[in-house]
């Protein structure tokens, strides 16, 4: 019965948790990445509605002149109104689509951060020989966790940013 019980010991899980939104927050290096993204999809966002401001416009002018102008001319004005409205669409895509600009951009900067804080957790999870390490701010529900079990302040101390007051249980 012994050997049973060792035996189990043996194949027990131990596991904890990290709050990654926590951690990034701490980061200074994901912090300026997050700025910069903002800077960029601020001005791409600016540039999408100041050509949507140019499509309205020539809708307004188009609906001013409508009397004056011949069925050709207003059918040519129209299709030209159309064929800016598509590029701006298949450019409102290109940036903010799926895998649009501002994704690749997002890839780009925060990606390394991410790594970094990977490998911080992979060590942390070897140092206290974790199988399983659980993100409490993922998507995954977490109905309740015994603050034993956290090991967020582990990884800030890894990234080398764990504060001095803070004393890891």
């Amino acid at each position: 019965m012994c050997a049973a019980l060792q035996t189990h010991e043996v194949y027990a899980q131990k596991f904890g948790y990290y709050n990654s939104d926590f951690v990034l927050e701490k980061m200074p290096e994901y912090q300026e990445a997050q700025t910069q993204i903002d800077q960029l999809a601020d001005e791409w966002q600016k540039e999408i509605q100041a050509k949507q401001q140019e499509i309205d416009e020539m809708y307004s002018e188009l609906k001013a002149e409508e009397v004056l102008l011949t069925e050709e001319m207003r059918t040519e004005r129209l299709e030209t109104i159309h064929q800016m409205e598509n590029k701006l669409k298949e450019y409102t895509q290109k940036v903010f689509g799926f895998e649009g600009l501002l994704y690749l951009k997002k890839q780009e900067l925060i990606k390394p951060v991410l790594d970094e804080v990977f490998e911080a957790v992979e060590k942390v999870a070897n140092q206290h020989k974790l199988q399983i390490v659980f993100d409490k701010s993922g998507d995954m529900v977490m109905t309740y966790t015994d603050p034993i079990h956290d090991y967020t302040d582990y990884v800030l101390d890894e990234l080398g940013l764990g504060e001095k007051e803070d004393v890891i249980r």
